[in-house]
């Protein structure tokens, strides 16, 4: 997208969120990318909140965090809790999304990532409280588990 492009896009996002009574899409026809970017931001947060109890040194939090909420990490998670999930139609809509791939995983990787992610989001916003905490709960413990054995 062209800065230009990007600009304009923003200014109308701007602009319907300032409008009185703009509520957000169906999660069912959000774009898997911004379900996968509220995803994101919900799991970070889930994960910094369970890192607190583990130290009051920022740095330590920050670090451990950031290696959870990792692409790699995420897909790890996301592959022991496959066969566990009833939301495979929001898991697929999820890893098939195009987007660039970082150098800090594979494209499987990343695309796994993007699908929890997804997950994640979707979740959320359908107030499904009680399924979110379990996934996050499930997928945190997988992730913890296998930093024990690295």
């Amino acid at each position: 997208m062209k800065f230009e492009q990007y600009k304009l896009v923003k200014e109308h996002a701007l602009a319907a969120v300032q409008a009185a009574g703009v509520s957000l899409p169906e999660a069912g026809s959000m774009n898997p990318v911004l379900l996968a970017y509220v995803g994101d931001v919900v799991f970070s947060l889930y994960v910094r909140l369970r890192f607190l109890a583990a130290s009051s040194h920022v740095r330590v939090i920050h670090d451990l965090s950031s290696k959870a909420v990792s692409a790699v990490y995420q897909a790890k998670a996301l592959a022991a809790l496959m066969d566990t999930l009833n939301e495979q139609d929001v898991v697929k809509r999820g890893r098939n999304t195009k987007s660039s791939v970082p150098k800090s995983a594979s494209m499987h990787e990343y695309r796994m990532s993007t699908a929890f992610e997804a997950l994640i989001g979707w979740l959320f916003l359908n107030n499904e409280d009680e399924r979110l905490e379990t996934i996050m709960e499930q997928a945190f413990n997988i992730i913890i588990d296998d930093f024990k054995t690295k």
